[in-house]
């Protein structure tokens, strides 16, 4: 028997190029990762009977004309208990709700069945004992909100309650990012529950924060895990920045030895950036309640000015207004 996974992490899909997406989708790509997934978050049984060793990634991507070129970019096949398992991995970070999720699931769901029959020959598919893989949909979400978009398919489907036996439905798993707890992300001590705990809340404070936390747990994982960590990190640590901070926060995470000394020094840097903005923004503020002192000033001259009968022409060159902005001084 064949099982197909589908695994869709989420994001507003108008938005192909997008760090944050690229992060998921790199560390997802790793296979340990990507089983780490599964067996910290799926409370099912056959979870952990897959086979690692016969974990392989496909080279192959489905591509639906009607979402502007998204892709599902990750395929694995797999063994449980001697069986193939397909895993199809739709990678998409969506941090807004998306109620009509399981209709653009089900057309997923539909091109990939298409491309296995295509792939199968018709031969082969027309046999009475041929049965196409399930697909098993899930969705990474990691929005601030609460996901209140349906998670079966037929809730989108008007009269359901009438012809329930008759309506096509599914339901997908959802691994909501932000709704996870604290305490149980630091208890597994892994990769995926590390990103998933900085993840929660993306804002610089609160990553250090986070990153403090995290040290002792970081510093346990193997040396490959920690680089996949740091690639992931530095998606998420420069978004909003200028390009020179990116720059100077990119050359903190890939040079740094150790942990404490990375967060350490990204403390600093983040401290001194935000010192920076504070000290421009007083600068433009100073500058610009100097103009707007000058220009008040400027006003109560024209209005004097007015008030003695002096022409609006020679008012204008005196203070540099226009004509009509002296006459709109209500005189």
């Amino acid at each position: 028997m064949e099982y197909l996974w589908v695994l869709e992490p989420d994001s507003k899909y108008d938005v192909p190029d997008n760090r944050h997406d690229k992060g998921y989708k790199y560390i997802l790509s790793v296979k340990k990762v990507f089983l780490q997934l599964l067996k910290s978050f799926v409370r099912q049984d056959w979870v952990h009977r897959i086979d690692e060793d016969s974990l392989e990634q496909i080279n192959r991507s489905f591509i639906l004309q009607d979402f502007n070129g998204k892709e599902a970019d990750l395929i694995y096949r797999a063994r449980i208990d001697g069986k193939e398992v397909f895993f199809y991995i739709l990678v998409e970070l969506q941090s807004t709700v998306d109620y009509q999720m399981p209709y653009r699931l089900l057309q997923y769901m539909v091109e990939i069945w298409r491309a296995i029959l295509k792939d199968t020959g018709e031969k082969a598919h027309a046999r009475k004992g041929f049965s196409l893989p399930a697909i098993i949909p899930c969705v990474i979400y990691n929005g601030q909100y609460k996901w209140t978009a349906c998670t079966s398919f037929k809730e989108l489907l008007s009269g359901n309650e009438l012809f329930e036996d008759y309506m096509l439905d599914f339901k997908y798993m959802l691994f909501d990012v932000a709704r996870y707890d604290e305490e149980e992300l630091l208890q597994l001590g892994n990769l995926i529950g590390s990103v998933f705990y900085i993840d929660q809340k993306p804002w610089y404070d609160e990553i250090i924060r986070r990153l403090k936390i995290l040290t002792r747990k970081l510093k346990d994982l193997s040396e490959d895990e920690l680089r996949l960590f740091m690639v992931w990190l530095k998606n998420i640590a420069v978004s909003g920045m200028t390009a020179k901070e990116k720059v100077e926060i990119e050359k903190i995470i890939d040079e740094s030895k150790e942990v404490d000394e990375m967060v350490y020094a990204l403390e600093i840097a983040i401290r001194n950036m935000r010192e920076e903005m504070k000290m421009q923004g007083r600068i433009e503020g100073r500058a610009e309640g100097m103009a707007e002192g000058e220009r008040n000033a400027k006003i109560e001259v024209a209005k004097k000015l007015l008030a003695i009968g002096m022409d609006i022409k020679q008012i204008s060159y005196i203070t540099g207004f226009t004509e009509d902005e002296i006459r709109g001084l209500g005189f």
